[in-house]
């Protein structure tokens, strides 16, 4: 794992953000892997920033989303569907045919999270990653004790987690219960990873993640195995990180 230390939230999401502009002009036709909440929405905002600025194009661009919530019209404000246009793809010139989410809304979740993963596939696989990571050590929605094996699958929300994605909501009562998610199988298929890890809230968890062991109650751990991974984190989620 490569770490890059930055001094806050600012400079990570800028440091991400760079990252991927010069991976999206060395490949025209790159396919990313996008995460949503509140860690990469700096990321985004500063890519929007630069294509007014720079008019970096992502016209050949093709991105899949870690998740979305199960019964969640696209078109409802707390759907990830939702948050990826408000977030980026109406501010780029992004092919909105080319970005691609789990339907929460499918008559049959399983047979959507075979199709997403066969897409996946058939498009040729994930380019970058980006992701962040819950205090448990979920990545997407794989809650503690997902098999390290899983594909696309549809996931109980842990109450943490539940809790933690509450803000978004009026009330904790309005939190989807079930989502569907990228397994971690598929995420660690991705050719590169980008994990962006920010606050002090997020220290003992990073620190979990660097010393500790790996294992399927802490879904992250399993990164240590990927052979390309880029860790993006400030100060604070750095604080209990021994770091030579």
């Amino acid at each position: 794992m490569n770490i890059i230390k930055v001094q806050d939230y600012k400079e990570m999401s800028q440091s991400a953000a760079n990252i991927v502009i010069r991976k999206v002009k060395e490949n025209s036709k790159i396919k990313l892997g996008l995460a949503t909440g509140g860690t990469p929405k700096g990321t985004y905002d500063a890519l929007i920033e630069d294509h007014m600025q720079n008019n970096t194009s992502y016209e050949n661009v093709t991105s899949f989303n870690l998740d979305e919530y199960i019964g969640l019209d696209s078109n409802d404000p707390n759907s990830y569907h939702y948050y990826m246009d408000q977030s980026l793809f109406a501010h780029i010139n992004i092919n909105k045919e080319q970005t691609y989410l789990p339907n929460g809304t499918a008559d049959n979740l399983d047979k959507e999270c075979t199709r997403f993963d066969k897409m996946i596939e058939t498009l040729g696989g994930i380019d970058l990653q980006i992701l962040g990571i819950g205090q448990n050590g979920h990545i997407g929605f794989n809650e503690p004790g997902t098999s390290f094996s899983s594909g696309t699958h549809v996931v109980a929300l842990e109450e943490s987690t539940r809790q933690a994605n509450a803000r978004y909501f009026d009330s904790i009562d309005e939190v989807p219960t079930h989502a569907i998610t990228m397994g971690i199988a598929t995420i660690m298929k991705s050719k590169e990873i980008l994990l962006l890890i920010s606050g002090e809230e997020k220290a003992e968890t990073l620190k979990k993640l660097i010393h500790g062991e790996i294992t399927e109650e802490f879904p992250a751990s399993i990164l240590k195995k990927h052979n390309n991974v880029t860790i993006i984190a400030d100060q604070k989620a750095l604080s209990g990180v021994l770091i030579p």
